[in-house]
């Protein structure tokens, strides 16, 4: 065995923490949220907030899992934002080391009286990043979901990325309300509605490519069992009403999130299960 899975702490955050000869990667059991993952020889791919705190809340950065919802879809006015599986405690079901050198890790959600079904985490780290939500239906109703796998991708500047794959895509802007169409690649400074982003794109193609010239390189995001990318940066105005933060810190982060959002929702059938996943690989510029 050449890898090592170890208990240690980032900004104060209990974490697991996964060293190998092909990268190493930061876990939290607290929300089961990815913090880190550096392929070997590069740079860090996730941010985290320096201001980031723990339980009881959730935790900002990393790859928050939005579920059994996404934002407050569907759900009561005092709805938990984004659902509770990123503010509850995971279990570290499995972790091995597959003949290629990668480590394979499986996480678990509790059941929880708030919705019949269960949910499993897994994970691949190797030169590349495979992350999956495996949501089950034990019931004898279906039920419906939206979820996100809600990726903070740690950027040299937000305002002089874009995003590839979503030209032509239908979107749902969240500040108005409307749906639009995108015209080119995604950029901040889209003169619709420059220095902010809050969109739902709908029939997504899952293939996306962040290209950032600042860091020189290319992060490709590869989404299965997603009807919807979430792109989301909050822009110089709207990150002042964060607290956790810092005023300065937001063009260091773009969110592009494999998700079931908006009119793209899921629904369980009774013993069936469902698969949302998404593969991460960096490239040079």
């Amino acid at each position: 065995m050449t890898h090592a899975l170890t208990e240690t702490t980032l900004r104060s955050l209990p974490v697991l923490e996964i060293e190998s000869p092909l990268c190493t990667a930061r876990l939290s059991l607290h929300g089961g949220q990815l913090l880190s993952f550096v392929p070997a020889g590069g740079q860090e791919t996730l941010w985290v907030s320096p201001t980031a705190v723990g339980a009881p809340k959730a935790i900002r950065g990393g790859v928050p899992v939005c579920w059994p919802y996404f934002a407050k879809e569907n759900q009561p006015a005092d709805a938990v934002q984004h659902g509770f599986a990123r503010t509850q405690p995971w279990t570290l079901e499995e972790s091995r080391e597959d003949g290629d050198g990668n480590v394979h890790v499986r996480l678990s959600l509790p059941a929880d009286p708030r919705t019949p079904l269960r949910l499993e985490q897994l994970l691949v780290f190797g030169a590349g990043l495979q992350q999956a939500l495996v949501t089950h239906n034990p019931g004898v109703e279906p039920v419906r979901i939206t979820q996100a796998l809600h990726s903070y991708f740690q950027v040299g500047d937000a305002r002089r990325v874009t995003v590839e794959g979503l030209a032509g895509l239908d979107y749902t802007d969240k500040f108005t309300g409307r749906v639009f169409t995108q015209d080119g690649d995604w950029t901040l400074a889209d003169p619709r509605d420059p220095g902010r982003s809050d969109r739902v794109y709908h029939g997504a193609g899952g293939r996306y490519l962040i290209v950032d010239p600042v860091l020189g390189r290319r992060l490709r995001l590869s989404t299965t069992g997603s009807a919807a990318v979430v792109v989301w940066n909050p822009g110089q105005e709207g990150v002042q009403g964060f607290t956790d933060v810092p005023p300065q810190a937001w063009p260091d982060f773009l969110c592009v999130e494999a998700a079931n959002a908006g009119r793209d929702v899921v629904s369980v059938a009774p013993g069936a299960s469902v698969t949302l996943a998404q593969t991460l690989e960096v490239l040079p510029v």
